[in-house]
Parts: structure tokens; sequence; C-alpha cells
């Protein structure tokens, strides 16, 4: 039927330079502002390149921080499968985008992501009645990880990772001080009998003391060159057991005697990643470690509790831009046993990334040790303002867009980068 064959020839056409393109298409570009399908499956896409050696840029502060990776017929695929949007870009164009972001005009720069880093999870084995973000953001991220807890670490085996995240923690032996509301639960009866029998285990006779000891070691980890990330109570209770190296705080139902009554006196603040000259909070049967922490005496309306990332220079300090990168820069707010850091008890060489001005309060700080970085994130989910003991843990599929786990995923990259110098 001859009125058909301009139609034949125009498929073929179409179909010609289809594959021309294909053949020119050299990156997969990932981009990361708001018309991406997927934020958080994309860190996965970007993790997923460099554990295959497969070239990836990070494009930061371009498009919210996107990704440029080398063209692959799995990579492709593995973004069709997991909904993450992506263009094919020819060598013309991922040229064009690279000449852009190195001028000096621009907040813009590349870091090269080349090394998958190993990453660690500390956390008990023993079923938690609450639910650890960072370890929730990896899976539906499909990023991998090993679980590490107390006898790894004291048999100096962190040396194995490159990034470690501390789970919902309390270093000082205090049980997260839930004895009054939880001393009856089954969970807390349980918990308070596994840590003492771990810690007479490991030749400790005081769960805190046990805890300190896990404390040093990860203090000597960040140094020889180690990245921390911890989350909620594991940022000021960790600083509070190193500054309180050799006292007793624990009252009589944490550890079986008194606390020291000049324990406070004694702290010492050198000792500590983050805060200085806090005070503690002696009574057993309040919901809080210290005065570092905003939880209990902000006065912030849940609907308007939001905290703003600061901006930094990509070209001058990549390390703060990379771990802020964002499709926003305002974060809604989110409540943990640790919600925020006063800003009065944080140290000067601290940065503080995130912070709640009007209250007078930082969300997301970061600092050197040695060779090492360290980062505190206040709160506990991200996408659960006020999580409860025993809530059902969140679904990240009804999150993928998430501003406030993304902050997460960066740390999860940030070991894997390297400054890239730019051909102009």
């Amino acid at each position: 039927m001859p009125h058909f064959k301009p139609f034949k020839k125009l498929s073929l056409l179409l179909l010609f330079c289809s594959i021309i393109f294909s053949a020119k298409a050299a990156y997969i570009f990932i981009p990361m502002d708001q018309s991406q399908g997927n934020h958080l499956k994309a860190y996965g896409i970007a993790f997923y390149a460099i554990e295959r050696e497969i070239k990836v840029d990070w494009l930061l502060n371009y498009k919210g921080g996107s990704f440029m990776i080398k063209q692959h017929e799995a990579i492709e695929e593995e973004c069709n499968v997991r909904g993450v949007s992506y263009q094919l870009i020819a060598d013309l164009q991922s040229t064009q985008i690279l000449q852009s972001i190195s001028s000096p005009e621009v907040n813009q720069d590349v870091v090269r992501l080349e090394k998958s880093p190993k990453i660690a999870i500390y956390s008990p084995n023993n079923k938690q009645p609450w639910d650890d973000a960072v370890t929730m953001a990896l899976t539906y991220a499909e990023i991998p990880y090993e679980v590490v807890y107390d006898e790894e670490v004291l048999a100096n085996l962190l040396p194995l990772y490159d990034w470690l995240h501390l789970h919902h923690e309390d270093f000082t032996g205090q049980y997260g001080k839930f004895y009054a509301s939880f001393k009856n639960a089954t969970w807390y009866k349980d918990q308070k009998i596994a840590y003492e029998k771990l810690a007479k285990k490991l030749g400790y006779n005081k769960v805190s003391d046990e805890k300190l000891a896990v404390a040093k070691k990860i203090k000597e980890f960040v140094t020889a060159g180690g990245f921390l990330f911890a989350m909620c109570s594991a940022t000021d209770s960790y600083d509070i057991a190193l500054a309180n190296e050799g006292n007793d705080i624990c009252q009589h139902m944490f550890d079986g005697d008194a606390a020291d009554p000049s324990a406070e006196e004694k702290l010492d603040f050198s000792k500590t990643l983050a805060f200085k000259d806090f005070t503690l909070v002696k009574n057993p049967n309040q919901y809080e470690f210290s005065s570092i922490d905003a939880t209990q005496t902000r006065r912030v309306n849940p609907k308007i509790d939001f905290f703003t990332l600061f901006d930094f220079s990509a070209k001058w300090d990549p390390i703060p831009t990379m771990l802020c990168q964002n499709h926003m820069q305002v974060i809604k707010g989110f409540m943990g046993q640790t919600t925020a850091f006063k800003n009065q008890y944080i140290k000067s060489d601290v940065l503080i990334m995130g912070e709640t001005k009007a209250s007078n309060e930082a969300r997301y700080i970061h600092g050197k040790l040695g060779n090492g970085t360290w980062t505190f994130y206040g709160g506990h989910d991200p996408e659960d303002y006020q999580h409860k003991v025993g809530d059902p843990k969140t679904d990240l599929s009804l999150h993928p867009n998430s501003p406030g786990y993304r902050l997460i995923l960066n740390n999860i990259l940030f070991p894997a980068a390297k400054k890239k110098k730019l051909k102009t």
C-alpha cells in the first residue's frame, strides 16, 4: 500500500536519529532540583555507580546538587527501575555545564566521587522501640552498610570503615533517661539487663564505664581520618560522656550507687567535640541530659517550626557545601530526645550549617578532629515531627523528595568526594 511508505521512512529516520544520539550520549545527568522524581533513590544511583568504578561528578549548587555519571547501560536501567529522573546528554552538553560551573561568577563547583565509602551503623542487635532515620534512609536508597556495636568497637574494628553513624544512643550509662516513663516497660528492663551483661562481658563493672571506653574509641576513629555522623541523643550524650571521664553522674537506679555530687564541677570540656560550658540535668526522672538541648525550653509552634541551611561558597568551602546540598534551603523542623543545640554551648570552632535563628539554636553542625570530621544533626526523624517510643517507622516511599533526609544522604557521599580541577 504506497500511501504508508512515507510513514515507514519517517519511522526509520527517527530510529536512525535515536541510534545516532544514543551513540553520542556520553553522560547520564541526574537533576536534583524540583524536577527530580525521587531525590533519595538518586543518592543510591550515585553510590551504585562508584561501587562499579563508573565516573560520577557531583555538581555542587547546580540544580540542587545534581549528579553527572558516565553513560552506562546498567546505570540507565537502575534509574528506570528505581524511579530516578535522568537525562542523556552528549559530550558537548557536559562540557558546557562544566564550563558554566567553572565561572568565578557563579557559586558552583564539581567534586569527583571516586571510591565508595564503607559504611557502619553503630546499633545494638536487640530490637529497639524506635527506628533510626539513617538506617531507614540507607535501606530506602539501597546503599549497603554493616552494623557494629560495642564488641566490634572495642575490638578495634572501626578502622575497617570510612563512615560511622551513631544510632539513637545514650553514652552516659543512664539508659536514655527513660526511667520515669518506662522503668516498668519490658523493653526497658530487657535493655538494662542486656547492657549490664555486655559491659561485664567486656570487662567493665558499669555500663557508663563501658560506654565511655566506646566513646573514646570512636574519637580515635575520627582523629585517624574517619567520618562520624550522629543524630538525636547520640550527639549530646556522646560529648557529655567524654567530658565526664573519671566521674560518676549516674544515680543509683542506673548503676547501683549514688552519683558524685561534685561531678559537674569536674567536667572537662577540652575533651568534647562540639559543646562547652554546659550544665548537667541531675534529676533521674527528667527526660533530659543537659542544658545543651533546646527541646524542653523552646517555644516553637510546630506549624512554623523550620530551620534554614547556610549558603556556603562551593569553590572555597566545598565540604559544608556538599553537606548542605538540597532543593530547598528552608527545612521543616522535627523533634527528638535531642532536638536542637543551644548556640551558647557550641564551641567557637564548630561550623553551624543549619539554624533556627529566632530560637538561637543550631540544628545541623560540623567540625574537624585530627584527620577526620564529625557532623551532628538534631532531631530523630525528618518526616515525623514528634516521633514517640513505639510509633511505627516512617515509610520513605511516601517521602521520596524529603529535604530533611537529603541532609543525611549528603553525609553518606561526602567521604567519596574529591575536588576536581576544571578546565575552562
